[in-house]
This record gives C-alpha cells, structure tokens and sequence, in this order.
C-alpha cells in the first residue's frame, strides 16, 4: 500500500467522493502520474482517444496510469445504459488497448450510477482522480491529468506533460489546445467561432490584468496531486468543474501555459452539458441564439478598476467605491453588491502589507466575479457584437494585428496564447 501524505489522508477521510465506487482493472501503484478520462456512452470515441495515448513512448506510459470513469446518472437513458455496458466489457478485454496500464471505474451498473442531482462530468472526474491518489508515487510529486473520451491527443503529450511540471512553478496547468477538425464547412465555421469567442475573452482578461486569463477546457489541464488536495479536490459540477477548478488553483498554487504539445477535444454538437463546446455548437448551427462577443471597452473598463486597486491598496473602502463610481456607475452597483465596502474592510484589518492585502482582493475579485461584471457591463451598457465588428478593437488594444478575416485572428490568437506564460494571484500574467 502506497504511503500517503497527512494532507492526501485528511482529504481522503473528509472531502473523497467515496463508496460505492471502486477501481477495476491494473492494480499496480507507484506511479509517476495518472490520466482519468471520464466516459458516458462515448463506444469508438473512447477506443480513438486511448489508441493515441497508447501512440505515447512505452517508457512515458509505464509511468502513468490510465483510468477510465465509465458513467451515467441514474435517469439515463437506455441507449446510454446500453452503450455503457458495452464499453466496460470492452475495457475487461486482456487485449483490450495494449500498452496501458489502464484501470476503470464502474458509475453506470444498477446502483453505481451517479445520482441525478450532482450526477455529471465534473462528479465522474472527481471519482476517478480521487481513486487514484492511492496508486501515485508521492515521493515524486505526482501528476493528474484530466482528458475526455472525445478527444486525441498527440505523440509527445506525456512527455510534454511530465517535462512541464518538472520545472514549473505553478502546481496546475492549462495545456495547450485545438478543436478537431469537424465534418462540414458550416460545422467547422461554428466551432472555429466558439474557439475565439473563449480565446478572446482570455485575451481580454490577459490585458486588462487579470490573474484569471486562462482558458478553461476540462479535456486540457492537469496539475499536481498535492495541488488538487489543497484546492479542495474536483468540484461536482455538470458544467463548468474545469473552470471552478483552475479557478482554484489560481488562488493557491498558480496555473501555467503547458506548451509542447497540444490535445484536440471533439467538435461534435451536444447537449450533455447546459453549456460547453458541445451545447454551444448546437446553439449555432440552429440558429437559437447568435454567439455575439463582449466588447473591448468592458476590458478597458476592468482593466481601470483593476489598475485602481492596485494603486490604492491602502486607501479606503469609500474612496475606492468614490473612484469606482466615477469609473461608471454599473461597477459601484455590482461592487455594492457583492459587498466590496465589508470586504475591503475585512482584508484591510487582516491583511496589514499592501501585497498581501492586494493578493487577497484577487482572491475575492475572482475570475467568476470578474465574468459576472462583463456579463453586467454588456447587459447594462456595453453591447455585445458580431466578431467582425468588435473583435479588431480588441486585438488593437491587446497590440495584435488585427487585419485578414476571424480564421486569420483565430490563428494569431491561437500563437499568442501558447506562450508560457503563469496565471497567479501573486503575479498575474507573467511570462514563465
């Protein structure tokens, strides 16, 4: 039995998703890192995504295992159910993906599946990264990755991975990333509009200096295991557990660029999730809703309240508000309503160095607070517009080029954000 750390075990005993899951399949320990891939309902998808991580160097795989979380909730669908089983007789099979150590994890049979309230991806990951902490290595500051079973990933992803957290200084990190390639040009035209719509608010977020200017993909991050226990674990989300959770690394141990390699989650239209790649290419193609981009004065005018703060950190909480109102009148309202006035009084009374006591507002003024405020600042004022119209504005300002059409800025954004680059509360948006 692998020795665990008093920080693994506390977080074991008190915040582990627990019975009535358990792992099946390699019962090897000791390992430098693991993969864990939820799955529902995924059949060839899953089979495709393991064969190219089984493209990796032996020597990179023997030092990983591979565990797949095979789930559904409990209203699942038959089909669902169906394919389930049959995915996990297929991962029972001696033969079945050679070259892994590869373990799994039943949530899908009668009186294993996820409940239906919490029941999603963010719980599956959760399982699954939680059941392996007991299979690492901890004298070697071990590795978890998250993947999804859509997505492939390239030759050198371990290597790229480990050689990463051998020498960075953030204990998470947000992998470089790009949707496959989809079936028709209207198809591809959707996903490429979703990719720069996320990768321009991230650009957005990195101008105007915000610690929070990662992109969020759930297929695309990983971190050290002792960072996942001092974030608390995976949160159990349906949606959204990627975001929550770097989110949370930022506050703690800092999320870097992880360059070198790169995974390529699915383009394919869903609804598993209420929001997401999936949902929001289904959203396009229907003509539901058009995807319309924030506009670069709600950045400028995050980036001014930032800047504020930064150099006031011991002015007043009614001075602040004051200069917050005259930034505009939406900000001083939300402010209000999130409580600023207590909150900077709080941080001013606990936290006597200026740095501390402005590494403490980032950790309140986080990155949902920061998305709540564009989201309030566009629906109050700020219009949201087609990319065509808004977008050269803001690569203007982020001081890209912004001349050729939206396939042309997605590949200059694309460039611009796999750079290295660290994402923490201490120092955000650094260069590595």
């Amino acid at each position: 039995m692998t020795l665990l750390p008093q920080e693994a075990n506390s977080y074991l005993r008190q915040r582990a998703a627990g019975a009535p899951w358990t792992l099946a399949g390699h019962s090897g320990q000791g390992f430098h890192g693991a993969i864990v891939i939820p799955s529902l309902a995924e059949g060839l998808s899953l089979r495709t995504t393991l064969a190219s991580l089984a493209a990796n160097p032996a020597a990179e795989l023997d030092r990983f295992l591979v565990v797949v979380v095979i789930n559904q909730r409990n209203d699942a669908e038959e089909q669902q159910h169906a394919c389930n089983q049959a995915d996990l007789a297929w991962l029972a099979q001696t033969d079945s993906c050679p070259g892994l150590k590869l373990a799994w994890v039943d949530a899908s049979s009668p009186g294993l599946e996820l409940p239906q309230r919490h029941g999603g991806v963010g719980l599956a990951r959760k399982i699954g990264l939680d059941l392996v902490l007991d299979r690492l290595d901890w004298s070697r500051s071990p590795i978890l990755v998250c993947l999804d079973a859509d997505t492939l990933v390239e030759a050198n992803y371990l290597a790229a991975i480990r050689q990463h957290f051998a020498t960075s200084p953030a204990g998470a990190a947000a992998l470089n990333f790009r949707h496959q390639p989809a079936s028709e040009p209207r198809h591809q035209a959707a996903i490429d509009r979703y990719e720069l719509f996320i990768r321009s608010y991230a650009l957005g977020l990195a101008a105007a200096g915000s610690p929070y200017a990662f992109t969020a993909v759930g297929s695309a991050m990983a971190c050290r295991a002792e960072t996942y226990i001092r974030c608390g674990g995976m949160n159990r989300r349906r949606a959204g557990e990627d975001f929550y959770f770097l989110q949370q690394a930022v506050k703690t141990d800092g999320v870097a660029t992880l360059c070198g390699t790169c995974v390529h989650p699915s383009s394919r239209v869903s609804e598993r999730t209420p929001f997401g790649t999936g949902r929001n290419i289904t959203q396009q193609l229907t003509a539901e809703t058009p995807l319309l981009f924030y506009p670069v004065e709600a950045f400028q005018l995050l980036q001014a309240w930032l800047s504020t703060v930064s150099g006031a950190t011991q002015a007043t909480a009614a001075r602040l508000s004051d200069q917050a109102s005259q930034l505009s009148p939406i900000l001083a309202e939300f402010l209000e309503e999130c409580a600023f006035t207590n909150t900077w009084e709080g941080l001013q009374k606990n936290h006597g160095q200026p740095s501390q006591r402005l590494r403490a507002f980032h950790g309140w003024f986080d990155g949902l607070k920061t998305l709540r405020l564009v989201h309030r600042l566009c629906d109050s004022g700020f219009e949201r517009q087609e990319p065509e119209h808004t977008l050269h504005h803001l690569f203007d300002w982020c001081g890209l080029d912004s001349s050729g059409d939206l396939t042309d800025q997605l590949v200059r954004v694309r460039q611009q954000q796999a750079q290295p680059t660290l994402f923490s509360i201490e120092s955000p948006g650094i260069l590595c």
